[in-house]
């Protein structure tokens, strides 16, 4: 059997760029990697996009989820061809459960204080909202350890999300299912890391790794990252 491809899915106030590093390193090993743009409108919808985009490759798929990115892929990875998760600082939400209520039982980070809240229209309804961080605090607060040049680029690039993902409830985890393998940013100032840490035992993963590294971890440490992806991807093939 050949690996899975490798999916990166990127989560708030990032974009593919997030991954380049990471996506550079495992395409010179070989391996196929995509990296889609989340849409980050919403949970359900966001999952439900990259689950369509994902059945729309051949063969096996090893999801692997940043941040917001971790709770896409426990909704998305229930895709029959979805053959195992990474979750990178991310979010393992349990089934029933949203971003609020996980990250709600460990409230201590920095991001809270540091987020600013925009209108956007819809069409046929009432308003939405953004949610970002400020721009000069992005580069202490999310990419806090990143070479600080880089990290005022991406603070002027993010991707908003829409602040109803936080409280849409997952309707399913797919980790209850499939095998999952985690990251945990000991350093993170972003999400506390006892979040990841909570779920990603409570999900059981194979393996955890912590690494002291901030919220960004990808951009600070890519190699420690590709390799627990690359790992992954061959114990799956």
């Amino acid at each position: 059997m050949t690996a899975p491809t490798i999916v990166l899915v990127h989560g708030a106030f990032a974009d593919a760029a997030s991954f380049a590093p990471v996506t550079r390193i495992l395409l010179d090993q070989g391996f196929t990697v995509r990296v889609p743009a989340v849409p980050n409108r919403s949970l359900l919808g966001d999952s439900a996009y990259i689950r369509s985009y994902v059945e729309q490759l051949d063969g096996p798929v090893l999801l692997a989820g940043h941040s917001y990115g971790g709770a896409v892929i426990t909704v998305a990875g229930a895709a029959d061809n979805v053959v195992g998760l990474v979750y990178i600082s991310g979010y393992a939400l349990d089934e029933g459960e949203s971003l609020g209520q996980l990250q709600g039982g460990f409230p201590d980070s920095d991001l809270a204080a540091n987020l600013v809240y925009t209108p956007f229209p819809l069409e046929g309804a009432e308003p939405g909202t953004d949610v970002s961080v400020k721009v000069d605090a992005f580069p202490d607060v999310f990419a806090h350890g990143v070479d600080r040049a880089d990290a005022e680029v991406l603070a002027a690039g993010q991707r908003p999300l829409a602040a109803v993902a936080f409280s849409e409830a997952a309707p399913v985890a797919a980790w209850k299912t499939k095998p999952g393998w985690g990251i945990v940013s000991a350093a993170d100032h972003t999400i506390n890391p006892d979040v990841e840490r909570f779920g990603y035992q409570r999900a059981g993963l194979k393996s955890v790794i912590e690494i002291d590294a901030p919220h960004l971890v990808m951009r600070s440490h890519p190699a420690e990252v590709a390799k627990v992806i690359a790992d992954a991807a061959n114990e799956l093939a």
